[in-house]
């Protein structure tokens, strides 16, 4: 063990900083750009490129070949990545694509831009491929010539040479991965998501043909091919089987056909619908071809249109009976989709681009369909009297089931605590209660909640570390007395029986600034609901808000160019939109970066988009790891009260490894 005075002589000088260049970033924190179960995902960036061509007219074939050696190979025949010498950079445009991060064709969209529309945005995509894979080589037809480079971990270990010539005709672009295992949990692929992927995009565009070829040991070869002339619909029906509809799958489509407000000509959205009465439901979303099983804002788009739609045709009916009002969930539950947004700037929740944030999505979705449902319902009125009549039936099911939550103690009944701004509903499938660091902060969540379904409660200070606490003396302290009554639900351990009817609030999220202190608070009340309440975690009832810590306010560039506003987690976050801005051409006096001290310096309206809005927030669930005895000693070393010397023991061990924001 390192004595004290070694420990203090420990120098932290200039030369103990690291700046990590080119793909290092990549190779040391590679989960923070992809998933490391298996590589199927950083092959199916190369998909997505091969699939942005088609998007844009430019290709119809994509053959995808997954070889016994573990390699995988994309082929398109679209235009072929250019070849020749950037202007600024000096080295060929194909080098520049897979070794550099925040380099692509895709960020410069109305002027000019090599994609209008595309899936991949922030320019990380197959340079994170290439950094991850032991060797990677790109074949790629233009302009009559054929060319080949080589890549190994990220760098050029055979450089760009022209290998020969082909008809002018003869374009596309040809990608070989054999992924690195030392990154992968697992070195196989995913075939299913694999095939799901590819007809995915066959579905979403028509006359796309997808081709998987299964290379074996023996050299035999299975093959399957995906091409949907009338994709939407076949997908949905598929997706179905054999559940009842109310009426045909419904196609519905619109696109801009030129510049109106923040959008642009081009997009839009198309969508296949179809209400049943029972069964399951299916659903599938896609931005640009990209899957994003998340949802987001396009989806709530979507959901916005309906509810609209049946509502208003519900009221010039006259079909709703007395007492009974409508909502939104009562309207969509019963509803499958396939919906494919087209947009000009996607935002994506992280690279694994699972969710859409785009506030502006909702909106644009929402105008595109609402004309074109409300026809619809009005041209159909059989049918839309039986959607009309099962929203109705939802909306009084749900009423009957809400109950009247009282939680008694002993003989007499808990009084819900005076700092608590509860909410109308009482419907714990909806309900949410974020417990606020700071009153401060607590007076700005109150303003920016949905008063709806979103209940907060403020936390004066640091609440009591609550490890070594039994929990029979645990009420005796005032915050966590107060976050028990008003969640409704006393404390207890894994083995208790806990009747869970009581819970208030479906959601319980911690919402703290993003520094230290907030951190620190985010760990005291983890280790409360660890300890305390294990199964509200169990259950998947325990979230953490996560607000941001930086904004951009970029600003106004001409007519059809107006003011933006982007928020940034992170550091690394901020420098993802930095490297974006620079792209567009806008230098540092276009742009302003503003930290947030903490979340009581945010307006309302800023804290309900970034980290309270459903459709635009971040939550990040909590659970147990897949090794739970690893979790508790992880707790019993940083929160217990007899191990201060293990603790300084492994902070002596790991601090060198931490990433601090001082």
């Amino acid at each position: 063990m390192m004595n004290k005075q070694n420990w203090l002589d420990r120098s932290y000088d200039e030369a103990s900083v690291t700046v990590l260049k080119g793909l290092e970033p990549v190779k040391k924190r590679p989960g923070m750009y992809t998933y490391t179960d298996n590589p199927t995902h950083i092959c199916q960036e190369v998909i997505d490129n091969a699939a942005d061509e088609a998007l844009g007219g430019f290709a119809d074939q994509i053959t995808v070949d997954v070889f016994s050696d573990l390699s995988l190979q994309v082929e398109d025949n679209g235009r072929g990545i250019p070849t020749g010498q950037h202007p600024d950079e000096k080295i060929s445009v194909l080098e520049l694509v897979f070794s550099r991060l925040h380099a692509g064709g895709k960020f410069n969209k109305k002027e000019g831009g090599a994609y209008a529309f595309s899936g991949g945005l922030h320019g990380v995509g197959v340079s994170v491929t290439n950094a991850l894979s032991s060797r990677l080589e790109v074949t790629v037809k233009r302009d009559g010539e054929i060319w080949y480079i080589v890549f190994s971990g990220g760098e050029v270990i055979e450089p760009l040479t022209k290998i020969g010539t082909c008809a002018k005709k003869d374009t596309g672009t040809k990608v070989r991965i054999w992924p690195d295992p030392q990154y992968f949990e697992n070195p196989n692929y995913s075939i299913p998501q694999i095939e799901n992927l590819l007809k995915a995009k066959a579905v979403l565009l028509p006359g796309l043909r997808v081709t998987l070829n299964i290379h074996a040991a023996d050299d035999s070869i299975e093959s399957e091919s995906w091409y949907y002339s009338n994709g939407m619909q076949e997908y949905l029906e598929s997706m179905l089987g054999d559940v009842e509809l109310i009426h045909p799958v419904q196609y519905m489509e619109s696109y801009l056909t030129e510049d109106i407000g923040d959008f642009s000509e081009g997009e839009g959205v198309s969508v296949a619908l179809a209400w049943s009465e029972e069964g399951h439901v299916a659903s599938s979303s896609y931005v640009n071809l990209i899957a994003t099983p998340l949802g987001g804002t396009h989806e709530s788009g979507l959901k916005q249109a309906i509810f609209t739609a049946v509502d208003n045709f519900i009221r010039l009916h006259n079909l709703l009976p007395r007492g009974v009002k409508v909502q939104s969930d009562d309207v969509f539950s019963r509803v499958s989709f396939v919906l494919s947004a087209r947009v000009m700037d996607p935002q994506f929740q992280g690279q694994t681009k699972e969710k859409l944030i785009n506030r502006t999505s909702t909106r644009l979705v929402s105008q595109a369909l609402l004309d074109s449902l409300e026809l619809w319902l009005n041209q159909n009125i059989e049918v839309g009297k039986k959607i009309a009549d099962l929203s109705i039936k939802q909306a009084q099911a749900r009423m009957r089931s809400a109950k009247k939550i009282e939680k008694r103690k002993g003989s007499g009944l808990a009084v819900l605590p005076g700092k608590l701004t509860d909410c109308e509903s009482e419907d714990v499938r909806e309900t949410e209660l974020f417990l606020v660091e700071g009153e401060s902060a607590g007076g700005s969540a109150k303003l920016a909640r949905n008063k709806y379904n979103q209940a907060i409660l403020p936390l004066r200070g640091k609440v009591l570390n609550s490890f070594d606490v039994h929990k029979d003396q645990l009420l005796g302290n005032a915050e966590i007395h107060d976050i028990s009554v008003a969640i409704g639900v006393d404390p207890h351990s894994l083995d208790d029986e806990v009747d869970l009817n009581s819970l208030r609030y479906g959601k319980i999220a911690i919402l703290s600034d993003a520094d230290v202190d907030g951190a620190h608070i985010q760990v005291l009340l983890l280790t409360l609901f660890y300890r305390h309440f294990p199964k509200l975690i169990q259950e998947g009832h325990i979230f953490v808000a996560q607000p941001p810590l930086f904004r951009v306010d970029v600003n106004a560039r001409g007519k059809n160019k107006p003011a933006r506003k982007y928020y940034a987690l992170d550091s690394l976050e901020l420098d993802g939109i930095v490297a974006k801005l620079t792209k567009e051409g806008i230098n540092e006096n276009g742009y302003s970066i503003s930290r947030f001290k903490g979340l009581g310096e945010m307006n309302p309206e800023q804290l309900r988009d970034t980290t309270m809005d459903p459709d635009s927030r971040r939550l990040l669930q909590v659970r147990i790891n897949d090794i739970p005895d690893d979790t508790q000693k992880m707790f019993v070393l940083l929160m217990g009260r007899g191990e201060a010397a293990s603790r300084r023991e492994w902070i002596e061990e790991k601090g060198n490894q931490v990433e601090a924001d001082i």
